[in-house]
C-alpha cells in the first residue's frame, strides 16, 4: 500500500512579508482576511510564515477587527 501525500489548499510563505514593509492594520479586513480560515479560525505562524511578534499583531489585529464587525467570527452558511 503506498500513502501519497495531500497537497496543501495554501501556499506556504518565505518570510515574514511585515518585516519587510507591509503594516498591520485591524482597520484593513483585506490584510487580515489572508490569515483567517473559511471557518473563522487564525492561521498559525508556521503555516503563514510570520515572525513571532508580527503574528502577535496580526491575532490582535483581526480579534478588534472582529469586535468592531470588520471580519465576521465565523461564515454562515447559506
Amino acid at each position: 500500500m503506498s500513502f501519497q501525500s495531500r497537497k496543501p489548499d495554501f501556499q506556504y510563505r518565505r518570510g515574514c512579508r511585515f518585516c519587510k514593509g507591509l503594516k498591520v492594520d485591524f482597520k484593513d479586513p483585506k490584510i487580515l482576511r489572508n490569515f483567517v480560515t473559511e471557518k473563522g479560525k487564525i492561521i498559525p505562524r508556521r503555516l503563514s510564515g510570520n515572525c513571532a511578534k508580527h503574528q502577535r499583531q496580526i491575532t490582535r489585529a483581526i480579534n478588534r477587527a472582529r469586535n468592531l464587525a470588520l471580519l465576521p467570527f465565523t461564515l454562515s452558511r447559506r
